[in-house]
């Protein structure tokens, strides 16, 4: 067809070849003959027929040449492609719900005991600041559950943990003694610390400071790290412990004795810095224990708050059965609801621990 294309391109005339070459029309100019327009009209459809086919032949050949695209991490824009682009192949490693738990409801209300047994232990501080207020125990009532809690609580740590040894009972015992002989010198200090303070902001922030206590404490270990922990106390837990320390001399300021103060604030601090280290060492040691203690101190919590008002009673064994059964039941049901979405696109997770 390229020689006949010549052909008729040489012996038409010179208006017929640029109508030709410029505007691509099919007819011939009015001065042809009749056959010479049959022969333009052929000539021109197989010229159009052959522009075609190069046309198609020329976008083929990039599509055939061009590089796969491949997901890769670094190294900037693959050629041909944008930097943003995805095909089909982006989606095949998706996985949803890959780490998604399958809870049990009895499981998850066993986990649940252990907010409640420190709820309860909480509960008993309160229990005991309200009794000291009200005169009921007297400085050397305090003193004496003070040395038996102490004493009881460091023998559970030391079978429970299977520390058992003189270097570190002396080691426990100095300790103590710096301890409260560091608080029995800041009583006077503590005595007037808030004199200037009217008696109902002082209960509002320690309401306050208890409520932040119970929001922020660690459940799952103690703030107090027995010898030898290899993980430090979280942020959380350390705001948590402070909240409660705060708490307590807000409360001891408002005594009437500075024995009164000494004694309550050895009481409290033993309890929120120990007591949680004194659970976690049972709960280690041996879980059917660990749930026997829970539903002693919820047993002998229930009884003082039935003493003092019926109404609080009422609203501690509500609260119990919330954090118990309520609670539980709530999370399994949520579960079903839980959705996620895992891929590609997801950060780079280390296979190793980075300080080995």
């Amino acid at each position: 067809a390229c020689p006949l294309l010549r052909e008729w391109t040489t012996t038409l005339p010179k208006s017929s070849t640029a109508i030709f070459c410029n505007d691509g029309s099919d007819t011939a100019p009015p001065s042809q003959t009749a056959a010479t327009q049959v022969g333009y009209r052929s000539v021109v459809s197989a010229s159009h027929s052959i522009f075609i086919t190069m046309d198609a032949v020329i976008t083929e050949i990039p599509s055939q040449t061009r590089p796969k695209w491949r997901k890769v991490a670094y190294g900037g824009m693959q050629p041909g492609f944008d930097d943003n682009h995805t095909d089909d192949s982006f989606l095949e490693n998706m996985v949803m719900n890959a780490n998604v738990v399958k809870r049990n409801l009895l499981k998850v209300m066993q986990d649940s005991v252990s907010i409640s047994q420190y709820l309860c232990i909480v509960a008993l501080v309160g229990l005991v600041w309200t009794y000291t207020l009200t005169s009921t125990l007297n400085e050397k009532s305090l003193l004496v559950l003070n040395v038996s809690l102490l004493g009881l609580g460091f023998t559970v740590v030391m079978l429970t943990g299977g520390m058992l040894s003189l270097n570190l009972f002396s080691h426990y015992l100095l300790n103590i003694s710096f301890f409260a002989t560091g608080l029995y010198i800041l009583a006077p200090i503590f005595y007037t610390l808030t004199r200037s303070i009217s008696s109902d902001s002082i209960w509002a922030v320690t309401v306050l400071l208890l409520l932040l206590h119970l929001f922020l404490h660690d459940y799952s270990g103690s703030t107090v790290r027995a010898p030898g922990a290899l993980q430090n106390p979280t942020l959380t837990s350390c705001i948590s412990l402070n909240s409660s320390v705060v708490a307590s001399v807000f409360f001891a300021s408002r005594l009437p004795s500075r024995l009164h103060v000494f004694a309550i604030m050895l009481f409290s601090l033993q309890v929120f810095l120990f007591a949680p280290l004194v659970t976690y060492c049972i709960k280690k040691y041996s879980f059917r224990l660990h749930l026997l203690l829970s539903f002693c101190l919820m047993t002998l919590t229930l009884g003082f708050v039935y003493t003092m008002h019926s109404l609080l009673f009422v609203m501690f064994m509500g609260l119990l059965v919330f954090v118990n059964v309520v609670c539980p039941y709530w999370l399994i049901r949520i579960q079903e609801y839980k959705f996620e979405i895992n891929g590609p696109w997801d950060e780079a997770k280390l296979c190793f621990d980075i300080t080995d």
